[in-house]
């Protein structure tokens, strides 16, 4: 299972096209896929508890729990965002933190911070950013870089498409860009 997650506003914008585009080349070689919007999602933002919820993965049952169940059983994440003030969206950030359980604390030691093997250890991982220029990229792509390392997953690619255009879903006419999400989808778990 691959499964897709959008932190875009937008249901037609370029970020949603480009994951749906991955996700279609990872059904190409027969893998189930899930495509999942955080914008159409109640997710709170990390309350930083301090305390373990063990054996649940978080204090507040919001709509992250079947995400972290789907990220726990499947065999690749894809996670897209646009690039909004040189970050992810609010929407993939509120997300990300709210994924600081898939490496739990161990609290079983209060002079020191220690962590538990990550939960998403071994599976792979892609990201998929939108911007208007590439300079923007650096600080989007060091928290989504981090989202992954945190988790345990590895990074097989990083796809980036920049437009100047404000018109939502100006990546579904540029055919460079959808061979190459397709690519990566298709390619992803085989690498």
């Amino acid at each position: 299972m691959v499964i897709g997650i959008s932190g875009s506003a937008t249901p037609s914008g370029s970020t949603d096209i480009l994951i749906k585009e991955v996700l279609r080349g990872a059904s190409s070689v027969n893998h189930k896929t899930s495509f999942y919007r955080l914008n159409e999602m109640k997710i709170l933002p990390c309350q930083a508890c301090g305390k373990s919820p063990q054996p649940d993965f978080c204090f507040f049952h919001d709509e992250t729990y079947p995400l972290y169940k789907k990220m726990i059983e499947c065999q690749a994440v894809i996670l897209g965002s646009p690039v909004y003030f040189d970050s992810v969206s609010a929407q993939t950030k509120t997300f990300i933190d709210r994924c600081n359980c898939l490496r739990p604390a161990d609290f079983s030691r209060l002079d020191k911070q220690l962590f538990k093997e990550p939960l998403l250890k071994g599976k792979k991982g892609g990201i998929v950013l939108v911007a208007g220029d590439y300079g923007k990229f650096n600080t989007a792509l060091k928290v989504m870089r981090a989202f992954f390392i945190w988790t345990g997953m590895e990074i097989i690619f990083e796809l980036k498409y920049t437009t100047k255009s404000l018109h939502y879903g100006e990546a579904s006419s540029d055919n460079t860009i959808l061979s190459e999400a397709f690519r990566c989808g298709r390619n992803l778990v085989f690498r």
